[in-house]
């Protein structure tokens, strides 16, 4: 089923919307305790790790990002991100799959 952005869980909207204020902490909440982040083909378990993971990403590059669509199946939302910045290749069309446990995400894989 196709979502809308407004549509999205708030729990997905204020990951997506804090990212690049990791510091705050607004973005890590956003999961479970146990929680599984994956990207770049490596695990981040944990709101520790993936707090850390963040904060070293946000400083990498620099870049634009804008929402191209999602998809919900389930419990599993795919948000679609349109980044355009100084990394490799400049522009990359991401997917963002989030799997919720209730209101909190506890699985997110982040690929093209």
């Amino acid at each position: 089923m196709t979502t809308e952005w407004d549509a999205l869980p708030d729990t997905i909207k204020t990951y997506m919307t804090t990212l690049s204020t990791p510091e705050d902490g607004r973005a890590a909440a956003t999961f479970t305790a146990e929680a599984v982040v994956t990207d770049e083909g490596r695990d981040y378990t944990g709101r520790d790790e993936i707090s850390t993971w963040l904060k070293a990403s946000v400083g990498e590059y620099t870049y634009t990002s804008e929402f191209t669509g999602a998809t919900t199946t389930g419990t599993t939302i795919d948000v679609e991100q349109h980044l355009e910045g100084n990394f490799p290749g400049g522009v990359v069309d991401l997917h963002f799959r989030f799997t919720l446990d209730g209101a909190l995400i506890s699985q997110l894989v982040i690929e093209p």
